[in-house]
């Protein structure tokens, strides 16, 4: 099993599969969210492909912010080696006390810019 996949996560994707959000723009209801360092993933919906999990949602803090769909598989495999300054080696990790609220209600700016492009 893969690290991220945790029984909070299961919970929160049910009723959420793939494409179960779509069109509702802002209004989306934002499952979860992955962090690390300044870069967040915040996850809408996902389901199971075999012995992995598919999610979509909107990564903010790369290069380009941007909706998309990630392997959870993957995203647990991101490690950034930082031994040399003395921080060891960070992993991805869930936010723990986000409880599902639409995306025009969390408070990230980032987030909510990236949101506005879409607005009429």
């Amino acid at each position: 099993m893969c690290r991220l996949m945790t029984p909070m996560l299961e919970e929160v994707l049910k009723g959420y599969p793939l494409y179960s959000q779509d069109g509702k723009g802002k209004d989306a209801v934002c499952r979860a969210v992955f962090a690390l360092g300044s870069v967040r993933w915040f996850i809408l919906e996902g389901e199971t492909e075999g012995d992995d999990t598919i999610l979509f949602g909107i990564v903010v803090g790369l290069m380009e912010d941007e909706y998309g769909y990630i392997s959870l598989n993957e995203l647990s495999e991101v490690e950034l080696d930082l031994t040399a300054q003395g921080l060891g080696k960070l992993q991805i990790r869930q936010q723990t006390n986000l409880q599902p609220i639409p995306l025009c209600k969390l408070n990230d700016q980032r987030l909510q810019r990236f949101l506005a492009r879409f607005e009429d």
